[in-house]
Order: C-alpha cells, then sequence, then structure tokens
C-alpha cells in the first residue's frame, strides 16, 4: 500500500518512536501517582516532553503550561469551552475543521456566543483585513485554524495574531496540520493557545496531542477529577498543568511523542518540510494537466504538503476506492470534517479526493500516483 492520507494520521513512523511506546508499556507505572521508580520514570518521561513541547512552539508558560490531551479535538474543546464566556463575541474562518466548528455552534446554541466566519474564495482563500472588519465590543478571541485540512493552504499567523493582540483579543490556533512542519512562536506570533495532535505531523501515536498556553491565559477545566494531589479538595487544583489534566495520562504514548519530538529535533524541521514539499510539488505537477481533472487551492501561496482533486464528475469515494482497490494507494475522500471550506469550493455533494504526503513517502511512490491518477482520468 502507498500511504498517501497523512494529513488524517501518519502511518509511518520513526523506529524509535516504536521501540519507545513499547519500552513505556515495560517500565511505566502511573504518572504523579507513587513515589516508585516506576511512577518516577513515567513523571520524567512526561515532565521532559512537556519541555520538548514548550520549546518547539515557544511557549512562554513553559513547560508547566503545557498540558496532553488524547488529541487536537480535545485541547480545542478545552480551550475554547474553557476561555469563551456566556455572550462572547468570536471570529473563526470558513476553512475550519468541526474540531473548531462543532465547540463554537454548540456555545451558540448553549451559551448565546455570537460568531462570525472570515469567509473564503472559490479556490479557499482569505481577506485578512475581514478580521479587523468584523471585530466589535463584545469580541473575546479568534479562533483559526493554522492550514487547511482540505486545500493545504497555510494561514498566515504573524497577521492573525497581530490583529488580535492589536484589540486585546485572546488568539487560540489549531496546529493540527502544521505542528511539525512549519515554525511555530507562540511568542512571535501572538499566540494565547496553541492546540496540536501528535498522530499527525508529529510523527506520534495517536491518543496523542493537547495545548501550550501563554502566560496569564486562564482555561476553566473541562473535566475533573484525579489528578495525584491535593486529594482532599473537593475541587480541581488550580494549577496548571493538572488544572487541566484529570484522569491517567498516557504515558505509553507520550513517550513515543517524545521520541517523535526528538526524531524532529535532529530531522530538523526545515528539512522535514523540503522534503514534503517537494513530493507535494510533484505530485501537483505530474497531474495538473491532466484531462477531465480537477484541482482545488491556490497553488501560488504558502501550501503544506496536500493535493486535493476530483476527476470528471465522479463521486470522490468511487475514485478513492478504485485508487485503494486497483491501485494500492491509500487517499481520504468525502467531506473531511471542513464543511464550510467545501461550500465555499462548491464541492459538498461530490466531496474531494486528498492526497497528503510525509516525510516517510519517496519519489517512486509519487510517480506510481501520478500514473495511477492518469489512467483513472483515460477511464
Amino acid at each position: 500500500m502507498i500511504y498517501l492520507d497523512n494529513a488524517a494520521t501518519t502511518l509511518h513512523k520513526p523506529q524509535q518512536v516504536i521501540d519507545a511506546v513499547v519500552l513505556a508499556m515495560e517500565n511505566f507505572g502511573n504518572v504523579a501517582r507513587g513515589t516508585h521508580e516506576e511512577s518516577l520514570s513515567a513523571s520524567r518521561a512526561v515532565f521532559n516532553t512537556r519541555i520538548k513541547l514548550a520549546t518547539l512552539f515557544g511557549c512562554t508558560g513553559g513547560a508547566g503550561n503545557t498540558v496532553f490531551c488524547q488529541n487536537s479535538t480535545e485541547a480545542l474543546n478545552i480551550a475554547i469551552n474553557g476561555i469563551i464566556n456566556e455572550g462572547d463575541h468570536v471570529i473563526t474562518t470558513d476553512l475550519e475543521h468541526n474540531s473548531v466548528l462543532r465547540p463554537l455552534y454548540r456555545l451558540e446554541k448553549e451559551k448565546n456566543v455570537k460568531l462570525d466566519f472570515v469567509r473564503a474564495d472559490i479556490n479557499g482563500n482569505i481577506n485578512y483585513d475581514d478580521f479587523e472588519k468584523l471585530i466589535n465590543q463584545k469580541t473575546r478571541a479568534i479562533v483559526c485554524t493554522h492550514a487547511s485540512n482540505l486545500t493545504g493552504l497555510v494561514l498566515d499567523i504573524n497577521i492573525i495574531g497581530g490583529i488580535a493582540k492589536k484589540y486585546g483579543l485572546l488568539f487560540i490556533l489549531d496546529a493540527s496540520q502544521s505542528a511539525g512542519v512549519f515554525d511555530i512562536n507562540m511568542k512571535d506570533m501572538n499566540i494565547d493557545v496553541i492546540c496540536f495532535t501528535g498522530h499527525k505531523s508529529l510523527f506520534g501515536p495517536q491518543g496523542t496531542g493537547g495545548m501550550c498556553i501563554a502566560r496569564g491565559v486562564e482555561i476553566r477545566p473541562f473535566k475533573t477529577g484525579g489528578t495525584g494531589i491535593k486529594t482532599f479538595s473537593r475541587y480541581q487544583p488550580e494549577e496548571y498543568p493538572v488544572r487541566l489534566e484529570a484522569g491517567t495520562l498516557n504515558s505509553h504514548g507520550i513517550a513515543g511523542l517524545s521520541a517523535a519530538l526528538d526524531f524532529i529535533e535532529e530531522t530538523g524541521i526545515e528539512n522535514i518540510r523540503n522534503k514534503e514539499e517537494g513530493l507535494a510539488q510533484r505530485f501537483y505537477e505530474g497531474v495538473k494537466d491532466f484531462e477531465n481533472i480537477k484541482i482545488y487551492g491556490d497553488y501560488t501561496k504558502k501550501r503544506a504538503p496536500i493535493v486535493s482533486l476530483n476527476i470528471g464528475d465522479y463521486d470522490s469515494g468511487a475514485i478513492s476506492d478504485e485508487l485503494a482497490s486497483v491501485y494500492e494507494i491509500a487517499t481520504r475522500p468525502g467531506g473531511h470534517c471542513a464543511p464550510r471550506a467545501h461550500e465555499a469550493l462548491g464541492t459538498v455533494d461530490k466531496g474531494i479526493v486528498r492526497f497528503s504526503f510525509s516525510y516517510f513517502n519517496t519519489e517512486e511512490e509519487i510517480d506510481e500516483a501520478i500514473e495511477a491518477v492518469a489512467e483513472l482520468c483515460k477511464k
């Protein structure tokens, strides 16, 4: 199988990630639940991973403000529900994943939160001036993605963060498609909360992710329970990270994420990005002139390693099924949990076939995928 569904999850992990998970499963006890070596080993590993993530993202709150979750969806739910108050106004975009949209829609329904969207055009581009035009006296936050999981468009976070800072707004960033590929510095980009997942371009295990929180940002707990400290208090501890980490952490997965961060550090984000962008560009150049093909997105802009397309009038599911069953190429069809982006592109009815590339793909695989698309276009 040629695996080109890396925007959903990276299938191929560095061997050191797999080894780290196995080692943790053989040796780790529960984090912060004892003073025996098995518990302390887990605690050390988790704390060291917090340090690596805070460093990677330039978090002003440091390791103590680095919180682990299951994935970006959980992190975004915690951040959005823990920051936005009843009657607040929030600005987001048409490019968002449902992990941003659905928490906001729920707050709109249950807490009278007002929402405004920066619109995307037929090519999936947005106008940054629209952010300022939508701000009013009740605006509390801007919540948006760093890179579209549908078209691959990378938003200019420096501009958006600058607008948030200018007007005293909180800026919550969904880095699901960018963490590990693009340089992110919370301080320089004026990001208050960055939400990330471990299982995509960070090359970590599924079930890992979290958020980094800038110093001074307050987030209400989304869940409460055991923390290993202040057992006799009726209420969740106030200090980060335990304020937002009730229950047993996935220390086995976090150990794998730690090893993945080491791989990224050793390899270099720039090298990873250059290879992935090169593979995506090779595929795009190889298929863009085929008859009956439609490619979505603006290829003059900065992009994540994603190419989304359709062939003729075929449903995207039929194309993706043919690629998998006949050519053994894994892609992602359908709606990609990005309904407003599909509305902007005019692809609600048939969806889109998404090819997404990883550092562990090869040029030979890309060439085979180009040939497969060529044959399907002829059919």
